[in-house]
């Protein structure tokens, strides 16, 4: 059934308030009545729906609110003024939802539905433009307007050039794979002598300045604020106009595939712009990092035979000025398919296609549900798994970071992307690595002991909840939704099977005591409250226990009854 952009926006925030638990009491499943209940800021709502694995509430009909006289179709507004936070923080909720609305009637009324299938992955990427599946500002973008959204959104597909920027030396670091020259040279072509000559034209050169990079969108924003506006005024920054290959935004907006050639590296561009959870600039302590992680990541999974179906996009080279975090860019590779293979993001996998279909409804034809689940789970969660468990490394493995290579739709390999901001290892939980990078010679802030702000955790058990939050309970789940509601999988069958699988995989590689000391196998899980942090709630509302589907005696932690 058609879900309008006004529904899904209230459905998700529903969810998410009852999944993090802001709501007044633990929500009432109605025995015999399909429903969930609920109270919020002492008003009472509910909506038709189940709760499944990890206690996700997945509600399947419109939310209403109790009146006087009944019940009546809930606005947005009503829950987010029942919220537990304070009104500057509900405002801005408010207005992030409306604008996702916004950009969603106008995707639904500007682009026309196309078959995506047969897309290859880059265009594929673009197009997935559903959103984040749980949070509830998942088309936000704050400070876009619609045209914007027309030009750099990734549903419209259109091509861009990115704007260049020269700046003093002294302001800019960067990490790039050996000289300046010929990296400017690979990634420009023939364009990085046209730049230079703008550059001798303004009174510069290649020796007195670096060249910047910035997504357009993002320096004409910047031209327009301070100091920024003041430093092009007085010609300490010099904006060099648009130049190099064309590029078209990714589904997370702000990395950019190449448009002309499928194998040119991506880029990775600062945004001023608020989009889910966060404002989407490059955070000035992960930039010039990245490259050494990435090379650090890539050693770990090589030097592994049993990661030899598991790629790592390595994010290669990075600049940044200033170290705000938004004059910055990170390059990363771009997926190498062999002849006969084809590459989706996971998220793909949960999608619908404009016929009503499932996205792998033809492949589940084909293969058969049993077989082609069993065959993602080895293909696609097992190297994930076995990194963490095995060697003491976590990837934030949701849907979009994770690319699935397959022939035909039989899942083949997997590869993973985006570390810079993400990875994790806990320093006493590594094994069979080599040695960490220094990365605090890098940059300063990651000098010290471990402290759970940065690469290092302090323990495994911090350490596993990213791969657990990531990988199950955001991700695989959503996959695992979309069978059981379409094609008739037994959910709760699957993830009881998949924690035997996993216990089955640590017996095999004689790992079940680092799996143990992970405590991932206990009846609840620690969760990331996404909503509940985006509301200003505090470090104690950052996180919540969920009831762990992957373990077979878990309780559940919401309350059912009458």
């Amino acid at each position: 059934m058609h879900e309008s952009p006004d529904d899904r926006v209230l459905r998700q925030l529903a969810e998410a308030v009852l999944f993090e638990g802001l709501s007044d009491a633990p929500v009432n499943a109605v025995p015999g009545d399909g429903s969930l209940h609920w109270r919020l800021g002492g008003r009472h709502f509910r909506a038709s729906g189940t709760l499944g694995p990890f206690g996700r509430p997945r509600l399947s009909g419109p939310v209403e609110v109790a009146v006087e006289d009944g019940w009546q179709a809930a606005r947005l507004a009503d829950l987010v003024e029942a919220l537990p936070a304070a009104p500057e923080h509900r405002e801005r909720l408010l207005a992030e939802l409306r604008q996702t609305v916004a950009l969603c009637r106008w995707n639904a009324a500007t682009l026309p539905g196309r078959e995506r299938r047969g897309l290859p992955f880059a265009a594929l990427d673009s197009a997935l433009g559903e959103g984040h599946p749980y949070h509830p500002c998942f088309k936000a973008r704050t400070g876009f307007s619609l045209d914007d959204h027309a030009a750099y959104g990734p549903e419209a597909g259109q091509a861009f050039r990115l704007a260049w920027l020269a700046l003093p030396r002294g302001s800019v670091q960067s990490s790039l794979p050996g000289e300046e020259d010929a990296f400017w040279r690979a990634i420009l072509g023939p364009d990085w002598d046209g730049l230079a000559e703008r550059l001798g034209a303004a009174g510069h050169s290649p020796a007195s300045h670096a060249l910047v990079p910035l997504h357009p969108w993002q320096m004409h924003h910047l031209a327009g604020e301070e100091p920024w506006r003041s430093r092009l005024a007085d010609g300490t920054a010099v904006a060099l106009g648009t130049a190099g290959p064309r590029y078209r935004a990714s589904q997370s907006l702000r990395t950019l595939h190449a448009c002309d050639d499928p194998r040119a590296p991506n880029v990775k561009l600062s945004l001023s712009v608020v989009s889910t959870s966060s404002l989407r600039i490059l955070d000035p302590a992960f930039v010039l990092t990245a490259p050494a992680l990435s090379d650090w990541l890539a050693r770990i999974v090589a030097g592994d035979p049993h990661l030899s179906g598991m790629t790592l996009l390595r994010e290669f080279a990075a600049m940044i000025a200033d170290r705000d975090g938004r004059v910055a860019a990170i390059w990363r590779e771009s997926p190498v398919l062999a002849p006969g293979e084809a590459a989706l993001p996971l998220n793909a996998l949960s999608a619908a296609e404009p016929d009503g279909r499932s996205f792998v409804a033809p492949w589940l034809d084909r293969y058969g549900l049993a077989p082609w689940l069993a065959r993602l789970v080895e293909v696609a969660v097992l190297p994930v798994w076995h990194l963490l468990v095995a060697h003491g490394v976590a990837l934030e493995a949701h849907g979009q970071n994770m690319i699935l290579v397959h022939r035909d739709g039989w899942p083949e390999r997997v590869m993973c992307r985006d570390f810079h901001e993400s990875a994790e290892y806990a320093p006493d939980f590594l094994r069979d690595v080599p040695p960490v990078p220094d990365l605090g010679a890098i940059d300063p802030a990651h000098a010290g002991p471990p402290d759970d702000r940065f690469h290092a955790m302090r323990a495994a058990a911090t350490l596993a909840e990213l791969v657990t939050d990531s990988l199950f309970v955001f991700n695989l789940s959503e996959i695992t939704h979309r069978l059981a509601r379409r094609h008739g999988l037994d959910e709760a069958g699957f993830w009881d099977g998949l924690g035997r699988r996993l216990r089955r995989h640590a017996a095999e590689h004689g790992l079940t005591d680092r799996l143990a000391r992970l405590e991932v196998m206990e009846p609840r899980l620690r969760v990331e409250a996404l909503l509940a942090r985006k509301l200003g709630l505090g470090a104690a509302h950052g996180s919540h226990l969920a009831p762990n589907a992957l373990f077979p005696s878990s309780l559940p932690l919401l309350r059912t009854g009458s």
